[in-house]
């Protein structure tokens, strides 16, 4: 029998766990998106709450993601007026861009799309 290393026993149940996917209408992606939002939960854990399953993550922390490629760098480096390279400012160019938009949202009493 080979034993597991004592760093890699925690994921033991993890590796046993089997991912299951649904193949469901858009209604029922969204609703569950949206109470998953609501809730500050993942949607998978959200998922497991719908099941009564136990979830034991911790709140979502609230955050976006977009991954960026070179060619997106020179682009949103010309529409903001800075250098290619200057990747700090470039993601605060970002986040400001995204704050402004939320706040035209806001003010416009529109849902995000």
């Amino acid at each position: 029998m080979v034993r597991s290393s004592p760093r890699w026993t925690g994921s033991d149940a993890a590796l046993r766990s089997l991912q299951v996917a649904f193949d469901v209408e858009k209604q029922v992606i969204d609703a569950v998106r949206y109470a998953a939002f609501k809730n500050q939960l993942s949607p998978s854990d959200q998922i497991r709450h719908i099941l009564g399953l136990p979830c034991t993550s911790k709140p979502v922390r609230p955050r976006l993601t977009v991954s960026l490629s070179d060619a997106d760098y020179v682009i949103l480096a010309e529409r903001f007026g800075l250098a290619v390279d200057d990747k700090r400012k470039i993601k605060e160019s970002l986040h400001q861009a995204l704050i402004e938009f939320a706040t035209e949202q806001q003010g416009a009493g529109d849902q995000a799309p």
